[in-house]
């Protein structure tokens, strides 16, 4: 098919999603890239966003509904968990010929999402909103997919790894808005203000989003799914509640061997099952097996960080720390790790020009280690806390732009849905786990009759971190052994249409 012709087809067309199959990457394979990733990256940035609002809120969240600032935190936690348990979900069905069908559901139930939480209907309420709003988290695996399949051949990798880098990216952008919008307009306005974007979103991706109908139909695993959230739900009670249970509490005991429990049966469950939630004998691809270890461990250590800062500059002067300073102040100081993690998305090419994958992330949890340090020793001075946070955004957006095309040469191209969302899982569990474990660590060390946690408590999340990024630091070397030259040089590992993403270009 000539351009001219090409130029005629696209043209009578309503939509993209009007595509006839297999004539889209046709299409864009000539002409570019077009409107498609802009619009995936826009769909993955605002669903992260929006299921990050609750960290920069937590405090005023806590005096809106009268709430404690541990029940507060409950808001960012349960998008986590939520964003945990659709992951999967959503890459299965994902893998099948709904996949436009399925985004445009999950965007659907996160703008709906936003505005219960909006609504003056209580605190419960806002949770069930918040609950919504975490089905976005498991948006990006799909638009990965879509990315694969929409993209022309030379790139489909460097799609990937922007895609990759939306979340971190999603985080920065969502806290600096949040604050701002929670400033001068209210809570209920930042709730709105999601719906708003959302809503964009899902008018985009109805007009842009490609089809995925000649793709074979795939049944979604029920029992693994509800498996699943009973075992991450087990674990971050476990993870949150002892202070108020007791850490060696009957109550906690039973709760972390039910967790511990269900884990296994879901274990079992998904190796023996027919119709797959996840396929966890993907595991046996090394590169597969490093981003996913990794990736729960640098959630586990990073994540923390963003919500700690923000409630450190919050706290009152008078506790002894902090600036006091307000909710637009809390959220512009995540605005440095936005654009820290774009950047990275930008630099990494030159980096992989001189590494390989594994070793980018190794270095890369230097530089997490590195920003934890910092935290611990410098945050009594906001430069100093720009700084962290910087390094922070650096360090995950390489991280996150490497991870996907880790996986992707891993595995097949009928299950990258699958893979990328069980490491979207590990992704969110890791985050979920660093946030309540962060807030029981802070809750820990407040003073009788008190509302705001000592100075020590900060320490002692900042060292939760540090340890938890060195153990990240450590699997991602130990993986990388024994790998040979093939699999560790990007030009012998990546297919043909990813070579161009990660710059390996002479």
């Amino acid at each position: 098919m000539d351009n001219a012709t090409d130029c005629v087809t696209y043209k009578s067309w309503t939509s993209v999603s009007d595509a006839p199959s297999g004539q889209l990457v046709s299409v864009a394979n000539k002409t570019g890239v077009g409107p498609i990733l802009p619009m995936l990256v826009f769909l993955g940035v605002v669903s992260t966003a929006v299921g990050s609002l609750g960290a920069p809120l937590l405090v005023t969240i806590a005096d809106v509904d009268d709430v404690s600032l541990a029940a507060s935190q409950w808001t960012l936690t349960i998008s986590l968990l939520v964003g945990a348990v659709a992951s999967p979900v959503l890459g299965r069905l994902a893998d099948g010929p709904h996949r436009r069908p399925v985004i445009l559901s999950a965007t659907a139930v996160v703008c709906i999402g936003c505005v219960l939480s909006a609504l003056p209907f209580g605190f419960g309420w806002l949770m069930i909103g918040r609950a919504m709003q975490g089905v976005g988290l498991g948006l990006v695996p799909l638009a990965i997919t879509a990315a694969r399949d929409a993209l022309p051949a030379h790139r489909v990798g460097s799609g990937i790894a922007l895609l990759g880098v939306t979340t971190a990216a999603g985080l920065g952008v969502g806290y600096p808005i949040a604050g701002f919008v929670t400033e001068y307009l209210g809570l209920a306005a930042a709730f709105w203000f999601g719906a708003a974007v959302s809503g964009v979103a899902f008018l985009l991706a109805v007009w842009l989003l490609p089809s995925s109908a000649a793709r074979p139909r795939h049944r979604v695993d029920v029992t693994g799914a509800v498996l699943l959230g009973t075992w991450v739900t087990a674990l971050l009670l476990v993870c949150s509640q002892g202070p108020d249970w007791g850490w060696m509490s009957p109550r906690l005991l039973g709760m972390l061997a039910a967790a511990l429990v269900v884990l296994a049966g879901w274990t079992l469950w998904e190796l023996r099952a027919t119709h797959l939630l996840v396929d966890l004998r993907l595991l046996r691809h090394r590169s597969v097996l490093a981003a996913d270890i990794t990736v729960v461990l640098v959630g586990l250590g990073i994540y923390p960080l963003l919500s700690l800062v923000v409630r450190y500059v919050q706290a009152p002067t008078d506790s002894g720390y902090g600036f006091g300073a307000s909710t637009l102040v809390a959220g512009m100081m995540l605005v440095p790790y936005s654009i820290a993690s774009f950047a990275a998305s930008k630099v990494i090419r030159r980096l992989l020009r001189r590494m390989s994958l594994e070793t980018v992330v190794a270095v890369n949890c230097l530089v997490l280690i590195a920003a934890m340090v910092l935290f611990l020793t410098t945050r009594a001075n906001l430069i100093m806390l720009l700084v962290t946070m910087t390094l922070a955004g650096f360090g995950v957006g390489c991280i996150f732009a490497v991870h996907p095309t880790q996986i992707v040469r891993g595995v097949p191209a009928e299950e990258t849905g699958s893979a990328t969302s069980f490491y979207q899982v590990l992704r969110y569990i890791g985050y979920s786990a660093g946030s309540a474990l962060s807030a029981t660590l802070l809750i820990g060390t407040v003073p009788a009759g008190e509302d705001t946690p000592t100075d020590t408590g900060y320490d002692a999340a900042a060292w939760f971190g540090i340890a938890a990024l060195v153990v990240a630091l450590a699997a991602a070397t130990i993986l990388s052994r024994g790998t040979s030259p093939a699999a560790t040089d990007p030009r012998a590992t990546l297919t043909d249409s990813e070579r161009g993403a990660v710059a390996v270009k002479p």
